[in-house]
């Protein structure tokens, strides 16, 4: 443990002197918990982080518009526009790299569930589906779904690990979770959960914020920790030791992700990239998603923010808009890529500012909880590492089938837990009716009419990821057949309608 005079003196010379203003009031069980948080922190270079943070909170923000322009076509494979036969190859592709156990995925799990207005993770939230699945459950089926469908179609017996990255605040809930919950059904050993680091929030005036009177506020570093954590746990070590040698990466709070979507590796690994992202054609100029693009050459994603409105209304000879690609946050990486990034772009990502309402001690002690933003989080991005990438590839899907974030409470305008639930059952049903079934109204006692792609669903059809991973296998069961209008087929009721 480092000594208080030591400490001291770094802090004067870092010009954060504060951060020990409360000192002779803490008990010596405070002091040295203190120390040893401190100790932690890179207090030689905490002088140039605070700078840097006041810096760019204060600095206009980018306009790119001079330098974007889309994504080549070359470079985009789509889900609508290709014909069954190249999608039925690229996902013979993707199973077949399953099958060989050289894919995993990898969860972005490390922000709490702060605006959803709850305390644990995100991946423990229960959004209200009939069945009563957390996220983290729905994710976990669909892994040992698709390892299933690997192993009928190649005669395999493979595995997807499972890596999660979390934080400070959601490691040790999230390893309580899938222990209580027995790592629903998946082998242990293939759910790898590491931490991202943590840094401190800084004020607007350039200083450390205190969150109590023995604490420095942290928070996590932006999912583009990742390759910074991916060093400091090892984990590309245990990806090669696995053979891992293709990674589907993605956020904890998309309801509809396909986990290890074999035709979206497929598609990455028949076109050599090292690098792919999902996207998702923006449902108009404004909506607030980034967009993948080119900027002087170069792959990147440029915030919403980043782009004038007369840029974003662009639109092509065939009135689609130019920058339409919306980032989900899905991503297709190769482990050498990942291993490159570590080795020797991680210290080049760009650093991004997060304006937030950060919890803090006055000088007088009090605790003190803001009403308006008061703290600048600096955040690292995973997808800024395309910038790096020698063969980016993107891969258009449809946002109804893939794509539906749970990100506010209710009440909100969008991405809530009822637009997630109501995104989920509405495929489900779709997926009941391509199979052949009906659903009755049980008022009525006639036929409900199809529903519309995503608003509420008249019926609540939920279909088990055990039994159904994209709605294939649902004929056999459910062809002819008239369902009530609450309708939960998980493996039980499979088994039932099998043996009928």
């Amino acid at each position: 443990m480092p000594s208080l005079e030591d400490v001291t003196l770094r802090l004067e010379r870092a010009g954060q002197s504060h951060v020990l203003q409360f000192w002779p009031e803490l008990s010596e069980e405070e002091r040295t918990r203190f120390l040893l948080d401190l100790e932690q922190l890179d207090l030689d270079g905490l002088r140039d982080h605070c700078q840097a943070a006041a810096r760019a909170a204060a600095a206009p923000l980018d306009r790119l518009d001079q330098l974007m322009d889309p994504v080549p076509e070359r470079l985009i494979g789509s889900v609508r526009k290709s014909d069954e036969e190249t999608l039925r190859v690229w996902e013979e592709e993707g199973f077949c790299q399953i099958s060989e156990s050289r894919v995993g995925v990898l969860l972005l799990a490390g922000g709490q569930g702060t605006r959803l207005g709850v305390k644990y993770p995100k991946g423990m939230y229960d959004v209200g589906l009939p069945s009563g699945k957390t996220l983290y459950q729905i994710q976990a089926e669909r892994i040992r779904k698709i390892q299933q469908l690997a192993d009928a179609k190649r005669g395999s017996n493979c595995r997807v690990p499972w890596y999660i990255m979390t934080s400070e605040f959601t490691l040790e809930p999230t390893e309580n979770f899938f222990k209580e919950n027995r790592y629903f059904g998946l082998e242990p050993s293939d759910v790898v959960m590491f931490e991202q680091r943590m840094i401190p929030a800084v004020s607007l005036d350039g200083k450390v914020v205190l969150q109590s009177k023995e604490k420095i506020a942290m928070a996590p570093d932006g999912n583009g920790g990742l390759y910074r954590a991916l060093v400091d746990n090892k984990v590309l070590q245990d990806m090669e030791r696995r053979g891992v040698e293709f990674l589907h990466v993605y956020c904890v709070d998309n309801i509809l992700v396909k986990m290890a979507d074999p035709v979206f590796i497929g598609f990455c690994v028949s076109k050599g990239a090292d690098c792919g992202a999902k996207v998702v054609e923006k449902a108009c100029p404004a909506e607030p998603v980034g967009v993948v693009c080119r900027v002087g050459g170069v792959t990147q994603v440029v915030e919403y923010s980043e782009i004038q409105a007369e840029t974003a209304e662009r639109r092509g000879p065939g009135g689609e808009l130019v920058y339409r690609a919306g980032n989900i946050c899905n991503h297709f990486f190769t482990r050498a890529f990942l291993q490159e990034v570590a080795e020797k772009f991680e210290g080049q990502l760009k650093q991004h500012v997060a304006l937030k309402k950060v919890p803090f001690v006055d000088e007088c002690g009090n605790q003190v909880k803001p009403t308006k933003p008061n703290g600048i989080k600096m955040e690292k991005f995973v997808f800024d590492v395309f910038a790096f990438s020698r063969n980016f590839v993107a891969f258009e899907v449809v946002r109804e089938d893939e794509f539906s974030p749970l990100k506010n409470a209710d009440g909100a305008a969008e991405d809530t837990p009822t637009t997630a639930r109501n995104a989920l059952l509405a495929q489900h049903r779709r997926w009941a009716l391509a199979a052949g079934a009906t659903f009755l109204d049980d008022e009525e006692g006639s036929a409900l009419p199809p529903a519309p792609r995503v608003t509420s669903p008249a019926a609540q059809c939920e279909i088990s990821p055990l039994v159904s991973y994209f709605g294939e296998g649902l004929e056999q069961l459910l062809k002819g057949r008239t369902l009530p209008t609450n309708f939960l087929l998980d493996e039980k009721r499979a088994k039932e309608l099998q043996a009928l």
